[in-house]
């Protein structure tokens, strides 16, 4: 199972997967599977978060799929909000356009000269460590979101399993073989879901880690 695509839904009935797809379809299918009854509970995530979904699912199903259209059309709509204007004028040649500004920086002499040292001189070396710490402290950032939305839908869905807490500490630990292991007698929609959200708790942060420049 790949990773959980942005603007995705997943939608389960007790531990089995019933949908999964923007939310106007997922909610379509709660919708139907809801009008057939069951005891299995209900249970929709956001994908990216992890978060449940409450559906609001009065009408009949084309209500609800024009619902949660408009509500996807509203998020596409919010996200364009910081874009920049299209009639925004082209900035001039040179250096303005690589938007360089200068500033003060105040370095001890010994850093001053491993600076003056590196290919590039002073300025595109402090440029290239600065991206590269931006790098990383992003990697952890996605690490993190992951691993909190993987562990809001374990509760959820397997809180009360066998091995639960194991693989809790696993996932928060970075341990993806342990968090794997202790998931995997699980019903299989639940761990490969699982999977698919934590992916990214186990990856990015030492990776960029590796590239990073290391000062004398």
């Amino acid at each position: 199972m790949n990773p959980a695509p942005a603007l995705a839904y997943t939608a389960f009935v007790g531990q089995r997967l019933l949908a999964r797809g923007r939310l106007a379809e997922v909610a379509v299918a709660v919708h139907a599977a809801a009008a057939r009854g069951g005891d299995a509970e209900l249970l929709v995530f956001d994908d990216r978060t992890g978060q449940q979904v409450d559906l609001h699912l009065g009408g009949d199903a084309d209500a609800v799929a024009e619902r949660y259209r408009e509500s996807a059309d509203q998020t596409a709509v919010d996200a364009t909000d910081d874009a920049p204007p299209e009639n925004e004028a082209p900035r001039g040649r040179g250096r303005p356009r690589l938007g360089v500004t200068a500033r003060e920086v105040t370095l001890l002499p010994r850093q001053w000269d491993w600076l003056a040292a590196q290919p590039g001189g002073a300025s595109v070396t402090l440029r290239k460590l600065i991206d590269q710490a931006r790098k990383r402290g992003e990697a952890g950032t996605r690490q993190r979101l992951a691993r909190e939305a993987a562990y809001r839908c374990l509760n959820a869905l397997a809180g009360n399993a066998a091995g639960a807490e194991e693989a809790t500490r696993a996932l928060f630990a970075g341990d993806r073989d342990g968090f794997a292991g202790r998931i995997d007698a699980w019903p299989a929609d639940v761990r490969d879901y699982l999977l698919a959200l934590a992916d990214g708790a186990f990856s990015g942060a030492d990776d960029e880690s590796e590239s990073g420049a290391t000062a004398a």
